[in-house]
């Protein structure tokens, strides 16, 4: 699909940028410790932070990913949305308080607090670093996503311009800068998805009797396509509609939605009519097909997937250290209550976002990513600007926050904690700095080479990781006195290495990544969880009772 350059949109998405980066400088000259790099000096408001937790949680999968996935697929991209926020129930009553005593900036002080040993900082370390990189990866690709139409870049134009600006957020300010930036992405971005949400109710469903509308398509001559097909009694259009009774008609609605095959160099997308009552239940989408039948491995991997969702929550590194930056821990609680609304209500917003693509946007059938840009861009281009420009700063919010763990991880847990490297506050800082970086550079790589999949099934493999990682230990930590420091390091080592063997051989990574027949994959299913995470606890159980005094 051809996109043109929109003044408005340009307009409204330098200012963010401008007003971001002047944030980061403003708050950069009062950054000088290591405690305020990392941690922002303990000094944020609960609620503040409560909301920056979903600034920092509704990342492009969040936003992009679920709205692509719903667009095309129906409920299927919802159950996404299901599994990340019955995570926070994890983090809110198990994790929050605990981790805000044990810690001080990052994961690993909170598994070393009582062992003070280096084979734990050296693999919480690395864990940080791989689960930071494989969520930094949907990220950058969702920046890239948003640049091509606002400013009619190639995408691996957008995702430079993505890494340039997240790096100087955090090389100016840190965890300071980050948390602002968050709060006001989290907030706007709720704020505008409850206004377009608003705004498809008010336009309801409509018929679209073109022929044109149900030509199939290939590559190179990709049209804007997402109707609906029939309404129920035969009318052409609704009117506006209410939250529960624009469910209830699309459910007796017929709409299209897109198969793709692929031939060669050439893709085409078929127009699928399909009942409103399937869209609405799982098994459309190729992830889920199977559970409408009787496939063992597709159930399997659905489940896989919502464990890796529900447990990976309380296990990102990004998420972990924000607990670092209230005062004590009843304002981690409270501040987890917060995020849960806030998050909880967004998701609620992409369910209409998603369908309301599906039904009356102007979707990309080559592009998923691209549902919630274009479905504003069907209200004006005033909405399309805001959105587009809220999108990217719900990138730069993210990426923020991925890119500071990451240096706390290689300065305070590597640097000072394994290696013993005499360094002071200033020392810490400026070679955090220089971490977030080369860290950036990295994710802007990375978000080149894997341009074409969906970014939210890309962040489904980094729950993965995370769990299987990171988990297991602060469960049992927490939980069991029998816990060892040779159990932590064996349960963080084998979660992070088995979690990442398997997506390295799931058949998704063969035909996604390699370009091989997926068949030829040794692994049953794609999503590792439901093997790896408890492989990590029986490992932690085991070597902590070998190795116990």
């Amino acid at each position: 699909m051809n996109y043109e350059r929109s003044t408005p949109a340009v307009v409204v998405f330098l200012a963010f940028v401008l007003v971001t980066v002047g944030l980061s400088f403003y708050l950069g000259r009062r950054t000088r410790t290591a405690s305020g790099y990392y941690a922002a000096g303990g000094g944020v408001p609960w609620f503040v932070n409560g909301v920056a937790f979903a600034g920092d949680y509704l990342s492009a999968a969040s936003f992009l990913g679920i709205c692509g996935m719903i667009a095309f697929s129906g409920y299927d991209g919802f159950l996404y949305s299901i599994g990340y926020l019955a995570g926070w129930v994890v983090a809110l009553f198990v994790i929050a308080e605990p981790l805000k005593r044990l810690g001080k900036y990052t994961f690993a002080d909170a598994l070393d607090k009582k062992f003070d040993s280096r084979g734990i900082k050296l693999t919480a370390a690395i864990s940080t670093l791989v689960v930071s990189v494989f969520y930094l990866i949907p990220q950058m690709v969702g920046a890239g996503v948003l640049i091509q139409p606002l400013l009619k870049f190639p995408h691996w134009a957008g995702v430079c311009i993505v890494g340039a600006v997240v790096t100087v957020i955090v090389a100016t300010a840190g965890m300071a800068s980050t948390t602002w930036v968050q709060f006001i992405k989290g907030a706007l971005l709720v704020l505008f998805a409850a206004g377009l949400t608003v705004m498809i109710l008010n336009r309801g469903l409509k018929v679209d009797p073109s022929a044109e509308a149900m030509k199939p398509q290939s590559t190179g001559n990709v049209r804007p396509s997402g109707h609906v097909s029939k309404l129920p009694g035969g009318v052409s259009e609704t009117g506006p509609l209410g939250p529960v009774e624009f469910l209830s008609t699309l459910r007796e609605s017929e709409v299209v939605l897109w198969s793709a095959k692929k031939d060669g160099a050439t893709t085409t997308y078929t127009p699928k009519p399909t009942s409103g009552a399937d869209v609405l239940r799982p098994g459309n989408s190729s992830l889920f097909a199977g559970l409408q039948k009787d496939d063992a491995a597709a159930k399997w991997n659905f489940v896989s997937l919502m464990l890796a969702l529900f447990c990976g929550t309380a296990s990102l590194p990004h998420i972990l250290i924000r607990y670092y930056t209230v005062k004590d821990a009843a304002a981690a609680r409270k501040s987890t209550v917060v995020g849960i609304a806030t998050i909880g209500g967004f998701y609620v917003l992409t369910l209409y976002l998603g369908l309301g693509a599906m039904t009356g946007g102007n979707l990309d059938v080559s592009n998923s990513n691209m549902a919630a840009p274009l479905l504003a861009k069907t209200f004006g281009e005033l909405p399309f600007a805001l959105i587009s420009a809220v999108a990217f700063t719900t990138v730069l919010g993210t990426v923020s926050g991925l890119i500071v763990a990451a240096s706390g991880a290689v300065v305070h847990d590597l640097l000072s904690g394994f290696l013993k490297l005499p360094l002071t506050d200033i020392g810490k800082v400026r070679i955090g700095k220089l971490t977030a970086i080369g860290v950036g550079a990295v994710a802007v790589v990375l978000g080149i080479l894997f341009e074409k999949m969906n970014v939210n099934f890309l962040v489904g493999w980094a729950f993965s990781v995370a769990a299987s990682a990171n988990l297991p230990a602060i469960v049992m930590l927490l939980f069991w006195k029998g816990t060892t420091k040779q159990g932590i390091v064996a349960s963080v080592a084998v979660g992070m290495a088995s979690s990442l063997g398997w997506i390295l051989l799931s058949g998704d990574t063969f035909k996604d990544v390699y370009g091989l027949d997926p068949a030829g994959s040794p692994v049953p299913f794609s999503q590792p969880g439901i093997v790896t995470i408890p492989l990590s606890f029986a490992v932690l159980v085991g070597v902590s009772w070998a190795t116990r005094k």
